[in-house]
């Protein structure tokens, strides 16, 4: 099933003049930041996580949350990556100054680049886990590659992977379990490497505490 949180609006004060708008697959990390700090003056909106399946279609998304909150917030940061959308989401933030999380994917901005580049090297034969996958490696991989009705596909697909790589954001035994579980199903190597939120974490206490260094503010229509 769907992850309720992968698409949702949270309003967190009602004077609030920051906008997170973040990937559905962030929703439950960012939440937990902006309650972790005490940042009650930052809202989270989100796109579906489900997007991934289409990233032709995350620009328009994101770009219509831009347009819903135009003149209700100061700041407006994208904790987004490039999401696979081959920089057509960096042209429409670039379009309304908006600043989005630095790499490719989520990969590297939990791991960090030094880290997610030795991971890399090591063995680029790696699927990578997030607790977001990690908790939906069933709907979204097995049954949403449709290995459950096809197994024969298995060696098509991952044939060429040699090991999964957890990208662990909690300390979760139960989640740890499902992703060793994960890479067992998929008959590779397991590697689990506490990462926390990474440079998540970072780029949402910038843009709470408006660092124009950092953060530019949206600028009104």
């Amino acid at each position: 099933m769907p992850d309720p949180l992968d698409s949702f609006d949270a309003r967190q004060s009602d004077g609030a003049r920051t906008l997170i708008i973040a990937c559905g697959a962030l929703a439950r990390e960012t939440l937990a930041v902006i309650e972790a700090n005490g940042l009650s003056h930052v809202d989270v909106t989100c796109i579906a996580a489900s997007l991934h399946n289409r990233p032709e279609r995350i620009p328009g998304a994101v770009e219509a949350k831009i347009e819903a909150a135009r003149g209700k917030y100061d700041v407006i940061a994208a904790a987004l990556a490039d999401c696979g959308t081959g920089g057509a989401l960096d042209k429409v933030l670039e379009r309304h100054g908006i600043p989005r999380l630095a790499g490719p994917h989520c990969y590297q901005f939990y791991a960090t680049e030094p880290v997610f580049s030795r991971l890399s090297d090591e063995e680029p034969g790696t699927l990578y886990l997030t607790d977001f996958l990690a908790r939906h490696f069933d709907a979204l991989v097995w049954r949403g590659l449709g290995l459950d009705r096809f197994p024969h596909l298995l060696g098509s697909y991952f044939g060429n992977y040699r090991r999964v790589v957890y990208l662990a954001q909690s300390d979760d035994p139960v989640l740890d379990r499902m992703a060793a579980e994960a890479a067992d199903r998929l008959g590779l190597d397991y590697e689990r490497v506490a990462t926390g939120y990474g440079e998540l974490a970072t780029f949402i206490a910038a843009a709470a505490a408006n660092d124009h260094n950092r953060i530019p503010q949206e600028q009104p229509a």
